[in-house]
């Protein structure tokens, strides 16, 4: 869900910025995880944010996730997968940021979960290697800022590449 239809790297971006004073310029940026740019007291006032929960429904959708989501939905199975057991007090957020953002996707339809090699999934598009290791189906990594220098294949850029993908792959 993070960094692949819910844009939590703008959002935490903002707030290294807003309440501490952090310019990064995008070259610094890109291909970087936030958390090592500011300093470990920073770090950890943003871990503590996370885990009260409420910022996961403050972050906006990742463009062109709710157009390809939907036509995907018409002829195939789509969930929402999200690793949130991370940050278990995410829950009620998240689930009201999907309902508001994704209304086509059923309750039933989404799954919050700790490790997603629970999942019995044909594709996972997600932007952490990590969740492919285990997983019965195959991994597509969805390009974010703290994934540039991962080699993964299949990678998108982006919805549209990824809706591309999808239908070429099974006929969207």
């Amino acid at each position: 869900m993070d960094e692949v239809i819910a844009d939590s790297f703008t959002t935490q971006w903002q707030w290294y910025r807003d309440c501490h004073g952090y310019d990064w310029d995008p070259a610094t940026l890109a291909n970087c995880d936030l958390r090592k740019l500011a300093a470990p007291e920073h770090v950890q006032q943003m871990e503590d944010l996370l885990h009260r929960g409420s910022v996961f429904g403050t972050f906006e959708v990742v463009p062109g996730s709710q157009r390809a989501l939907e036509q995907l939905s018409r002829t195939h199975d789509v969930f929402i997968a999200t690793a949130a057991m991370e940050y278990p007090a995410s829950c009620a957020a998240k689930f009201q940021w999907l309902q508001t953002h994704f209304p086509f996707i059923a309750p039933s339809q989404i799954v919050f979960c700790g490790d997603k090699s629970i999942l019995n999934v044909d594709w996972l598009l997600d932007d952490n290697t990590r969740n492919f290791r285990s997983l019965a189906g195959q991994g597509v990594l969805f390009s974010a800022p703290h994934n540039g220098t991962e080699s993964w294949t299949p990678r998108v850029s982006g919805w549209q590449e990824a809706y591309d993908f999808f239908r070429d792959q099974f006929g969207a």
